[in-house]
């Protein structure tokens, strides 16, 4: 007979310099929880020895923070750097991993911030979640409010005008961001289960 798997554990580490990447960090927990997953917000500039530990017991990391200057924000790297105490320990070898990002423009070289959560994960053994969908609003029939407006493919990219405040955080963005935090947690499942599933092979072999 088999026996139902835990719910997937999904962690989201993330910077918010004025509250709209909070908002952000908000819609994938959302979509995670939805998912069924369980899911922890943790701020990469408020992190203390229990949150690391949660990270460490995560089956899934997500990895989140504005673009500044082409890159996540000095705060998230001041993480990043941290984390080398994890790789020199393996602790997140298997992991999942994924990423998101805003920024005041709509490119804003957001790109450049996901490539650096991807580098991150990849250094750390994990492996990567994309986001999973076409780009919306580049035909004549597309609009603002279709979901992955901006076109990202690697993780969730969302943009909100730099004279507003979190209100400004495009709600497409946040419908794509959801969307990330589904996919992870239902790839985290996906995951779990073939392990399990290899782990009850070898047991009988």
């Amino acid at each position: 007979m088999s026996t139902a798997l835990p719910a997937p554990v999904v962690s989201i580490a993330y910077h918010s310099g004025y509250g709209h990447t909070a908002v952000v960090a908000e819609a994938v927990r959302a979509g995670a929880a939805d998912a069924g997953a369980t899911v922890h917000l943790i701020k990469v500039d408020e992190i203390d020895d229990a949150q690391w530990e949660l990270l460490d017991a995560s089956d899934a990391i997500v990895f989140g923070s504005p673009t500044y200057m082409g890159t996540a924000s000095g705060a998230f790297h001041v993480f990043a750097e941290a984390s080398s105490k994890r790789w020199f320990a393996n602790a997140w070898q298997d992991k999942l991993g994924a990423g998101f990002t805003n920024s005041a423009s709509k490119s804003g070289d957001k790109s450049g911030t996901l490539g650096f959560f991807q580098t991150l994960a990849a250094q750390h053994g994990m492996s990567w979640i994309n986001l999973g969908l076409k780009p919306g609003w580049n035909s004549s029939t597309g609009s603002e409010n279709d979901i992955n407006r901006l076109g990202f493919s690697s993780g969730a990219a969302a943009q909100s005008n730099a004279d507003q405040g979190v209100e400004g955080v495009h709600k497409a963005d946040l419908l794509t961001a959801e969307h990330l935090g589904r996919r992870v947690a239902e790839t985290t499942r996906v995951f779990l289960a073939g392990r399990a599933a290899v782990a009850a092979v070898a047991a009988t072999a």
